[in-house]
């Protein structure tokens, strides 16, 4: 069995996205992170999902190193690059079985609505009965567990009433579009820049038994949707809000998640008056805004 090498610190959350990237280009197989002010029980730990770090002072990072290479040089490697002093530091080991059993402790099955359930490939389903998302979500961000994913897929539900297009742009493990195939829709596109996601979709769509569409974003959309959904962050939502409302079908609907309360305003602005904003939906500090196009 394979052994990884373990490295740990902790920084302040402006400084963890930046060394991040640098522990990844010394070496590291992978770098995680983690609320390092949250207790035991509070804890909760997730794929990547970088517009999270905002809000947590300080993170701790888990960085897995293949057992050949020596962590203290990445760390100074990752110092160099990024300018910021050698921070206090712990090592250890761990094989790549408990590895994977360790990440996959971190989900649980999820119930999204009275009918919607999402439900890790490793766990038996708490409701056979119910609309079940089984989902592996690899290397790309979608599990169910952020608030911004929750607060998608509880509009999906809501809006769905079957046969409609829906574009989900920025479709990460595929969560939305497997969603809303299973609720009824006719057709369902999913679209990421990530080819890890693409595939992670594409495997996840399967498994599910439905027949996702799952584009690189870089291939020309030739069609409009009844229903959009985008659950990214607030600034690719604002470069991309001409894309967007451009693919979206007049009377058609769209939900823009991703988003932290105080940052409504500058997403609405980009957004009219093409789209007329009619309710909003929160939770833990996220938003899901939501509206008609014009």
């Amino acid at each position: 069995m394979t052994t990884f090498t373990v490295l740990v610190l902790e920084l302040e959350a402006s400084e963890a996205d930046c060394f991040s990237d640098a522990l990844l280009e010394a070496g590291a197989f992978s770098v995680t992170c983690e609320d390092a002010q949250a207790g035991p029980a509070a804890e909760t730990r997730r794929f990547d999902e970088p517009a999270e770090i905002a809000s947590w002072p300080f993170l701790r990072l888990t960085a897995l190193c293949h057992a050949q290479d020596n962590p203290e040089q990445l760390l100074r490697h990752a110092c160099d690059a990024t300018g910021l002093p050698v921070p206090a530091y712990e090592l250890g080991t761990v094989a790549d079985g408990d590895w994977i059993t360790r990440s996959r402790e971190q989900f649980a099955p999820t119930r999204i609505t009275e009918r919607l359930w999402v439900v890790p490939t490793w766990h038996i389903p708490p409701e056979p009965g119910a609309i079940n998302l089984i989902l592996d979500p690899g290397l790309a961000f979608g599990t169910g567990g952020h608030p911004s994913t929750l607060l998608s897929l509880q509009w999906l539900d809501h809006n769905i009433t079957g046969g409609e297009t829906v574009l989900d742009y920025g479709c990460g493990s595929g969560i939305l579009t497997i969603a809303a195939l299973k609720l009824g829709a006719r057709r369902a596109v999913g679209v990421d820049i990530d080819p890890d996601a693409i595939a992670a979709a594409r495997a996840n769509a399967q498994r599910n038994g439905v027949a996702g569409e799952f584009l690189d974003g870089r291939t020309p959309l030739t069609f409009t949707a009844e229903l959009v959904v985008a659950n990214i962050l607030a600034n690719p939502l604002k470069v991309l809000a001409p894309l967007l409302i451009s693919h979206c079908a007049p009377g058609g609907r769209i939900a823009l998640s991703g988003i932290l309360a105080p940052q409504i305003k500058e997403i609405e602005k980009c957004y009219l008056p093409w789209i007329a904003f009619d309710t909003s939906a929160e939770a833990d500090g996220w938003v899901c805004l939501s509206g008609v196009r014009q």
